[in-house]
């Protein structure tokens, strides 16, 4: 099982829509870990661990989202697995991680 990490900011009308939540439901249902949450700019921004299968399904769900948003982008940067999350989270704006 190969193991990936991905860096996802996702734009389009993707707040106040329950993206987030359902970003959390999402990945808890494929055991992806990680975090999620809401930037000042509008966009909504992930880190994605876990099987590399189970994150690119977290990815293309993304890309369409809960039904009442409205995905223009998803920017996707790999990054190198670190295994430095036991679940996966959502985070207030304030939150930095």
């Amino acid at each position: 099982m190969e193991m990936a990490r991905a860096h996802l900011t996702i734009e389009g009308l993707v707040q106040g829509v329950f993206f987030r939540a359902n970003t959390v439901e999402t990945a808890q249902s494929l055991n992806v870990c990680g975090w999620v949450k809401n930037n000042p700019d509008g966009s909504v921004e992930a880190v994605l661990e876990g099987d590399k299968d189970s994150v690119e399904k977290v990815i293309s769900w993304c890309q369409t989202g809960p039904p009442k948003a409205r995905v223009d982008r998803v920017a996707v940067k790999w990054e190198k697995f670190k295994d430095e999350f036991d679940g996966f989270m959502s985070l207030t704006r304030h939150t930095s991680y």
